[in-house]
């Protein structure tokens, strides 16, 4: 797995239209925080019961194939290191995981959104 900043990813994803960007937060991260436009829900862990989405390495080579780039964001780029990790034990080769994620990293007050991140490089995204 290769792990990128969040604009090297938004670069990889402008210049290889056939890669897929998944974001693997769970559905209401996904709805009321927000997310990077262009990026497909998969969650990894989802409620209500929290556990590892059971589906998720089925549903993201449906997508991906086994050779399309796939790119993973979650919250802070925790959980789509594990994401990315069960994708790669299931065979697939071209793996790059969003560091510091959508929201980005705590910072000394304990708020994301203030020191990195997808939203505060200033990406597209979109609240629905």
């Amino acid at each position: 797995m290769r792990h990128l900043l969040p604009k090297a990813a938004y670069e990889l994803l402008e210049s290889q239209p056939e890669a897929v960007f998944i974001d693997v937060r769970s559905e209401m991260e996904h709805m009321f925080v927000g997310h990077p436009q262009g990026s497909v829900l998969i969650p990894w862990i989802d409620g209500p019961d929290w556990e590892i989405n059971p589906n998720f390495v089925a549903q993201v080579k449906k997508m991906a194939s086994t050779d399309r780039p796939v790119i993973l964001i979650c919250r802070s780029g925790k959980r789509s290191v594990d994401a990315g990790l069960a994708l790669e034990n299931a065979g697939l080769k071209n793996v790059y995981n969003v560091l510091h994620g959508f929201e980005g990293d705590l910072d000394d007050r304990h708020h994301r959104n203030a020191q990195n991140g997808w939203r505060y490089d200033g990406l597209p995204w979109a609240q629905t």
